[in-house]
């Protein structure tokens, strides 16, 4: 509210002034050629024409692949002017004509063209620049490793020479007011490739390998959420919200000089791969005071160390070592902190009774950051918690298969393959791009069906359903209604071969034969009928507490992770906050008595930049995980240490944040976990009971394993869930924060200190209470 009543100063004026007489640059990013962009490209300008908006063409002579050929019909093209490099024909744009031409917008494909020799302009970059100039709006294309600077680290994961001699500059996406990822699966590409008798030589090219194309996937997906992230974080300084977001991780190690510095730093590193976040490294040392030589070779280690891992370091001063927890706290909510990493206390009881426990000193005065304690057993051996490239145990291949695994296997043969398009909110085009996909099929002589389709009165989706069948829907009466559901009978009985479901998400109306869509989507598939599918980012059952930590909205209708992580293919449909919300006013999402409310609830700016940063990062774990599983296929390497995560519940409404927090880690490491729940007291409530009921299910549906034990008095409750860590050789415990206050702690005790004491060679994640984004 400050900003908009804020004079804007001299320089803000002209600023707003010079940006009213220049053009808008809108940039379709891909992973690598073949990715669709060109196509997306012509799609843009041909629905930009329906509109009734002057768009033309600009690298019109270039020559085009047969099926781009249909796409640019009707739209009007400027030639280009062509040259020869190398006994190559090669084409530049006639800017001359173009800026005569004056249209509103144009059409540019390949911005990192390197012009003729003789050119008045060495880039078509540069081009492209002088067109804004002349308040042309321009759409064009690039690959993320034709960006200056990304081309190093695309050779680097590669492990390739990528021979792209060709660049724009670092800052390109920067300067743009729009930047639309193209996100596609290396299956769709190879197969486009395979299918395309011009492009089979490229299928050779060390680029168009699997893993390659999955790595540039993976760093074009991160790249634009670490821009999101901070279109983000301006968005919440600007107004006034402190804290994370709940979109990203960020992980801070609080570090000493001292022999386990490294250590901490080295997990911290592992917990930040692992997550997919930032990492940073604060040490914290008394004013006046000198280093001992020691300290400072320990100092040294420890700053080339983050460097080496990709970390930022920072030395902060403080006056007294009782002010060290107030300001790690400050320190950690000034740079949006997710989680702290930090060593094991060498405190005694006493000692946390007489100045007080800094882990819990940390929780109470923090707002959803995390602690996780590292173990001890670091300094023994430096265990290796990432999981490692290794190759599966040989099977005996004379060994006969049991009838379970016969059928077992048979069953994975017969099985259809399931897609999904993601997104970050309703709107982004999903279903659309869903019917696409499925008339395109449907043209080369593959019986696709629609098996359930949510239009939501969008013209633009209705229209894309063309000649597509569409299974009528089955009539279920409730509560003197009747409402339709998809009739998965009746699809399996056509027996298409792919069927289109909308709303993976959905729960079925009660009385139908299964309660969620995703298990009539289990069904087709297992009658081998492939299925293409939709969902948005916030329906992903363990990111359920991130959304409501964005929107302040729980969201009800939710996907098991394993679902996504089975599909065989996973693609984000990407869309800029700004175009989506203007999509809305348009009337093109809602109808338009609820744009007004959706625009100041659920699609404000702040939380779609959140969520579309939460689907960027969350596909680009995906291609990761896919990328790990296939080298292990592949690939030697040492066995990884097996990591076991225990989860410890009670029956307070925050257990259902441990638990997805657990599997989240369980899942990042491959590791087996498990949630306890000890009771103390007979019998449970009806309300115990049923929050008890739901904790099993969470568990079960997320793939973790939950175990019931008693305890004869509450003083018993910890020995017995330490007995059972023990027993199952845990590596990590999670455990919510304490909800005893100071002076109960120090009457009681402190369970978390109690823990810590207990389980020194054990890793303990202590999750902080949720608390409301503040303003």
């Amino acid at each position: 509210m400050v900003e908009q009543f804020r004079k804007k100063s001299p320089e803000e004026i002209l600023q707003s002034i010079s940006k009213m007489h220049r053009g808008r640059l809108k940039i379709i990013l891909g992973a690598v050629s073949g990715s669709g962009k060109t196509y997306h490209l012509l799609m843009e300008g041909q629905s930009l024409k329906k509109k009734g908006i002057d768009v033309v063409l600009a690298n019109a002579d270039e020559a085009w692949h047969p099926k781009l050929e249909q796409k640019r019909e009707g739209l009007e093209q400027i030639p280009s002017m062509a040259w020869n490099c190398h006994g190559q024909s090669r084409h530049d744009l006639d800017v001359s004509a173009l800026i005569a031409r004056d249209p509103e917008v144009v059409l540019v494909d390949g911005l990192a063209h390197r012009n003729r020799p003789d050119a008045p302009r060495a880039t078509r970059f540069e081009d492209v620049q002088l067109l804004l100039q002349h308040n042309i709006s321009v759409i064009t294309t690039v690959n993320i490793y034709e960006l200056s600077g990304m081309k190093e680290l695309a050779e680097r994961l590669t492990k390739l020479e990528v021979q792209i001699e060709q660049c724009v500059p670092e800052d390109t996406l920067a300067e743009a007011d729009e930047v639309k990822l193209l996100d596609v699966t290396p299956e769709a590409i190879l197969k486009r490739l395979q299918e395309d008798e011009g492009n089979l030589s490229r299928t050779k090219h060390p680029l168009f390998r699997r893993d390659n194309l999955h790595m540039l996937r993976e760093l074009a997906l991160r790249f634009v959420a670490n821009g999101v992230n901070d279109d983000l974080e301006d968005y919440r300084e600007r107004h006034g919200m402190v804290g994370a977001s709940g979109a990203t991780e960020r992980i801070l190690v609080s570090a000493q000089y001292h022999w386990n510095g490294s250590i901490l730093v080295r997990r911290g590193q592992q917990v930040a791969k692992r997550l997919g976040g930032e990492l940073l490294v604060v040490c914290f040392r008394l004013t006046g005071k000198k280093l001992t030589k020691e300290e400072s070779t320990f100092r040294r280690a420890i700053m080339k160390l983050v460097d080496k891992v990709g970390g930022v370091f920072e030395e902060q001063t403080i006056h007294r070592t009782q002010a060290v927890a107030g300001d790690l706290v400050a320190y950690a909510m000034d740079n949006n902190v997710t989680r702290i990493v930090m060593g094991q206390s060498k405190r005694t009881r006493w000692e946390e009774i007489w100045y007080g426990s800094i882990v819990h000193k940390i929780l109470r005065q923090t707002k959803n950051i995390d602690i996780l304690i590292v173990a001890d057993r670091s300094e023994r051996d430096g265990e290796r918690v990432l999981p490692t490239k290794r190759r599966a145990a040989p099977i005996n291949p004379y060994r006969r298969l049991s009838e379970a695994e016969m059928e077992e296997e048979i069953g994975k043969i017969k099985r259809g393959s399931l897609k999904v398009y993601v997104g970050a909110a309703p709107g982004v085009g999903k279903t659309y791009t869903m019917l696409r996909e499925g008339n395109e099929l449907a043209q080369n002589g593959i019986d696709v069906v629609i098996g359930l389709l949510e239009t939501h009165g969008r013209k633009e989706t209705t229209e894309q359903v063309g000649e597509l069948f569409i299974v009528p829907r089955k009539q279920i009466p409730y509560k003197n209604v009747t409402l339709g559901e998809m009739d998965t009978d009746e699809i399996i009985r056509r027996n298409p071969d792919v069927v289109l479901v909308d709303e993976l998400a959905h729960t079925n109306v009660p009385g139908s034969p299964l309660e969620k869509r995703y298990q009539d989507v289990a069904r087709i598939l297992s009658a081998g009928i492939s299925v293409i599918s939709t969902m948005n980012i916030q329906h992903l059952e363990s990111l359920n507490d991130s959304v409501e930590q964005i929107t302040g909205i729980r969201v009800r209708e939710t996907v098991p992770d394993h679902i996504l992580h089975q599909a065989d293919e996973v693609e984000l449909i990407d869309i800029s906050p700004k175009a989506l919300r203007q999509r809305m006013r348009e009337g093109n999402i809602y109808a338009m008595e609820k744009v007004e409310q959706s625009l100041a609830n659920f699609f404000k700016t702040g939380n779609l930049i959140a969520l579309r940063e939460l689907a960027l990062r969350e596909v680009a774990d995906d291609v990761d995980e896919r990328l790990e599983a296939w080298e292990r296929r592949t690939l030697r390497g040492p066995w990884r240490q097996q990591e076991v995560i225990f989860v410890c519940v009670n029956l307070r409404a925050d257990s259902e944040r441990l638990i997805r927090r657990g599997f989240r880690i369980a899942y990042r490491l491959k590791a087996s976990w498990h949630v306890a729940y000890v009771q103390d007291h007979q019998p449970l409530t009806d309300e115990e009971r049923v929050q008890l009921e739901k904790l099993k299910r969470l568990t079960e549906r997320l793939g973790g394993r939950f175990e019931q034990y008693e305890a004869v008095s509450k003083r018993k409750v910890f020995s017995k869930l330490v007995h059972h860590m023990n027993e199952k050789q845990a590596t990590q415990v999670v455990i919510g924060q304490s909800a005893r206050t100071r002076w109960k702690e120090i009457r009681d005790g402190s369970v978390i200190q109690r823990l810590l004491r207990e389980v020194r060679h054990m890793d303990v994640l202590v999750v902080a209470d949720h608390v409301p984004d503040m303003k």
